[in-house]
């Protein structure tokens, strides 16, 4: 059945342009033992992380491109591809258990077909393999125009990128100190049998050491820690809010900053949270329930003012801006996937465009922290000395985050994936002269 769904998923995915956040929970919680969740959800994200290679090696296999009404087919040899290259699957187990997810397919001719395909593949898999192209795009499984992006920013360090991307991260907990004290809550993940390690580079952040289903952690009913990468848990302790300040948090869903920076300051900010999607705001106001904090919810553009501003100047401005997100592939494969050069550049307006409205919203001697889950400088540094060329009011306050992370312009600190264990991001901190 695990198998079944997987193809049910990557499908979803590759062929309606489904993200994986919006698919693998419906599709998870039809899978009742928590082995095979892990293992379908194992086949999903690893068969969309080295996607275009599987594809390249299906292309060797199959003597004409499958027709469109058979990309059912097609998938499933991606599948089962996969497991025999990447996972501890015996070869002839990969096998059978394809075939019967093919009979399943009700297409008599696909079990003959896939039963030849993968035999002959295990064959002569070490001619196949060292019949690739000795591209970037396939040994890495990276998009052509992304490989050239990164290599024109990165130029010492685009392989170590695009390796970084193909890691399976750890999970990183917050812990929330409003709520419990961090030794005590790392006690109970030990006395529980879980591993964590505490990380230098957050005073908040315990690594887990294993996958684990996390709603069965100890103290998660009771709002004692979120779901947070280290290089996002940057962004509280750079704003630094102090209690009895207005905040803004602008592009706010699911509200993983949101409830940091209200952990931060002891749940005493008048904090507003806005987010233009309202079922992606619900996700913000179960977060906080959960995790016992207030902020005032809006749904609106963050552009349009006079949607939701009441004209009172915010103290501190968080802009986690719409992104490419490049930077957090590893975790989202399907980016890989879904997008597009001109995704990017339509990117680029939407970004400017909240900071320049957004700057009117905030106090003389105020800050706004711009923030990208991006590794693309056209979205990151480019897109503050823009700025700052057309705001005489505005000066960049100089950032330095923990060690062994790398600035890779003057203008603000660049994260890049794999760094300190840590996502790529962005960060540049803007004062309001």
């Amino acid at each position: 059945m695990s198998r079944q769904l997987a193809l049910k998923a990557l499908l979803q995915v590759t062929q309606h342009g489904q993200s994986l956040s919006h698919v693998m929970p419906e599709v998870l919680a039809k899978i009742a033992d928590r082995r095979d969740r892990a293992f379908c959800q194992n086949l999903v994200f690893g068969c969309l992380r080295w996607y275009d290679r599987l594809v390249a090696i299906r292309a060797q296999l199959l003597d004409k491109p499958m027709r469109a009404k058979d990309e059912d087919v097609n998938s499933l040899i991606l599948l089962a591809l996969y497991q025999i290259l990447y996972l501890d699957t015996p070869s002839h187990a990969a096998v059978a258990e394809t075939l019967k997810v093919a009979q399943k397919l009700k297409k008599p001719w696909a079990k003959g077909l896939l039963n030849g395909l993968l035999r002959r593949f295990i064959r002569e898999q070490d001619a196949l393999l060292a019949n690739l192209p000795a591209t970037a795009t396939i040994a890495h499984a990276h998009p052509q125009w992304l490989v050239d992006e990164l290599a024109q920013a990165y130029p010492n360090d685009y392989l170590e990128l695009l390796a970084a991307n193909n890691n399976n991260p750890l999970i990183t907990l917050r812990v929330n100190r409003h709520l419990c004290q961090f030794d005590a809550f790392h006690q109970q993940l030990t006395d529980a049998g879980i591993l964590a390690e505490p990380h230098p580079a957050s005073a908040d952040a315990l690594v887990l050491q294993q996958h684990t289903d996390i709603t069965s952690l100890p103290g998660y009913t009771e709002g004692w820690f979120s779901v947070q990468d280290i290089a996002a848990q940057q962004a509280a302790p750079l704003l630094a809010p102090i209690p009895g300040e207005r905040l803004l948090d602008a592009c706010a869903a699911p509200g993983g900053k949101t409830t940091h920076l209200l952990e931060f300051a002891r749940n005493q900010l008048a904090l507003t949270a806005l987010d233009k999607d309202t079922s992606r705001l619900d996700r913000v106001a179960e977060n906080l329930a959960r995790l016992q904090l207030h902020a005032s919810l809006k749904a609106a553009d963050a552009a349009k003012l006079a949607d939701w501003w009441d004209g009172q100047l915010f103290d501190k401005i968080l802009l986690d801006a719409p992104c490419s997100a490049t930077g957090i592939i590893r975790r989202h494969p399907d980016i890989k996937v879904h997008r597009r050069p001109e995704d990017i550049a339509a990117l680029l307006p939407i970004q400017a465009g909240l900071l320049n409205q957004l700057w009117t919203t905030l106090k003389p001697g105020g800050r706004l922290l711009y923030a990208t889950c991006s590794v693309l400088p056209q979205e990151n540094s480019e897109q503050i000395s823009a700025f700052l060329g057309a705001h005489a009011d505005a000066q960049l306050i100089p950032i330095s985050l923990p060690a062994g992370l790398t600035s890779a312009s003057a203008l603000g600190w660049q994260i890049l994936p794999g760094q300190a264990g840590m996502d790529g991001f962005y960060y540049a901190l803007l004062e309001k002269r």
